[in-house]
């Protein structure tokens, strides 16, 4: 077994104990950014079939074993992830590591009483971090409820800026406007980062001209991101309700959230034993004990006048057809959860409204993390999503030192091409900037672009 001693390629030694699909999502991204894999999964075919294809080490064993552990060089490892399927396991491998080893650790969480006892967990053990792929998801559904005619948001600066992403419809005011022109027509603050036609991504410029079709994402600070969908002739108003199927962890993680906000939820689940819990869990919602695939149960429980439909079953077949069905009998907003990522090109030729992935959402802030880990200490990503099938990154740096691109105005950067400096926030306020602006010490900078695996700030100027 070749050391790991030094990763050659200047990156992270890292280990992903399991090869499930935020498993297998981790070894694609976090090799595809430099850094050295070792994965450790019970299952030998999982572990050879991965370390043909990428180039990394794998071991096949108990990922929670000392000697396990030993044999994939923890005393070396910068950094393990572990992510099977079992919380306790996860939790263990995490404990066994801090131990053996001096490398840093997340667990993967999904059981809601370890999820509310996370802090907790996370200071006792030592772990830099506890993710929760259902809770996030939930978390995720929640924002875009919260801004319906939205396809995703995204929080920026603890939730003072979004990123909004929506179609624009036929005759909208929208269409073919330049994005130079959008100050004198739309009175709100907000800057267009990310477009997509007919499957090409561009960051636009000034000259771009936009069209009915075009998929766009914009920043905006809350006020200002519904002030402008207003002056689009957008509802900007939350759901009143909220149709889910299938009861399952996402589900009641989303049902808490909506509840808290004064939203209606019903819930069917086909598992009696399952209904009789969730009503116990959350005594405000409705839950309805069928077949949530059932035509006529859907009817009669109101699909054609709900003001938001969540397909949350744990297979992507079904929530597709669902959706599907509710966007053609309702205008309820739809919201689609995948957990596999093949037939992409497909999927977003549906009418399916908003899209979730929850395994991509619980690794980006995995791989932020990594990235803080392993940049210089002028800055720190603070957040990161990859957006339009991951062909565009979103990251926010927090500024902690100086550095060639803090003090200068930004027309005086030497940016990258495909770049955009969204905003910056300076001590709660949130500036759309323009070629007058700087950075300053003590900021944090969203940015977007189509390149890949910024770990600093200084990653935006051309080298």
């Amino acid at each position: 077994m070749k050391s790991k001693s030094q990763s050659a390629s200047g990156g992270l030694n890292i280990i992903i104990v399991g090869c499930g699909k935020v498993g297998i999502a981790l070894i694609e991204q976090l090799t595809k950014e430099g850094h050295d894999i070792t994965i450790i999964d019970k299952n030998a075919q999982k572990v050879h079939t991965y370390t043909s294809l990428y180039d990394i080490i794998g071991i096949t064993g108990n990922g929670a074993s000392f000697s396990v552990q030993q044999d994939a060089c923890i005393e070396s490892a910068d950094l393990i992830i572990a992510v099977t399927g079992s919380d306790e396991l996860n939790l263990l491998c995490c404990t066994v590591a801090k131990q053996v080893g001096h490398c840093a650790a997340i667990a993967r969480v999904r059981t809601p009483d370890y999820s509310e006892e996370s802090a907790y967990l996370r200071e006792q053990l030592g772990l830099a971090m506890i993710i929760n792929p259902d809770y996030e998801t939930a978390h995720e559904i929640t924002r875009i409820l919260s801004l319906p005619t939205a396809l995703e948001v995204n929080s920026f600066a603890h939730g003072d800026a979004e990123l909004v992403k929506l179609r624009i419809p036929d005759g909208n005011k929208l269409c073919d406007l330049h994005i130079s022109e959008l100050s004198r027509h739309f009175s709100a603050k907000f800057l267009i980062c990310a477009l997509e036609r007919e499957g090409e991504i561009e960051i636009p410029s000034g000259n771009t001209i936009l069209k009915s079709g075009d998929k766009i994402s914009f920043v905006a600070t809350r006020k200002e991101a519904r002030k402008f969908l207003k002056q689009l002739g957008f509802a900007s108003h939350h759901v009143k309700d909220t149709l889910i199927i299938g009861g399952g962890k996402t589900a009641y993680y989303l049902a808490k959230q909506l509840l808290a906000q004064g939203i209606e939820v019903k819930i069917i689940e086909q598992d009696t034993k399952r209904c009789e819990e969730l009503s116990i869990l959350l005594p405000e919602a409705i839950i309805i004990n069928g077949d949530g695939t059932d035509d006529a149960l859907l009817k009669e429980e109101g699909i054609a006048t709900c003001e938001s439909f969540v397909p949350l079953t744990g297979i992507d077949e079904e929530n597709v057809l669902l959706s599907l069905h509710a966007k053609n009998i309702s205008n309820a907003k739809a919201i689609t959860k995948i957990n596999r990522n093949t037939f992409t090109t497909t999927i977003d030729s549906l009418d399916l409204g908003s899209v979730i992935y929850p395994k991509y959402i619980t690794t980006e802030a995995i791989i932020a993390y990594v990235r803080a880990k392993k940049n210089s200490m002028n800055s720190n990503i603070e957040t990161l999503y990859h957006m339009f099938n991951s062909r565009v990154e979103a990251i926010e740096f927090r500024i902690e030192n100086k550095s060639p691109v803090t003090g200068y105005t930004l027309s005086t950067l030497s940016l990258k091409d495909n770049l955009l400096i969204c905003f910056i926030n300076r001590n709660g306020q949130i500036i759309i900037p323009s070629g007058q602006d700087s950075i300053k010490v003590g900021d944090t900078v969203m940015i977007v672009t189509t390149h890949s695996g910024f770990n600093d700030i200084e990653d935006i100027l051309q080298k």
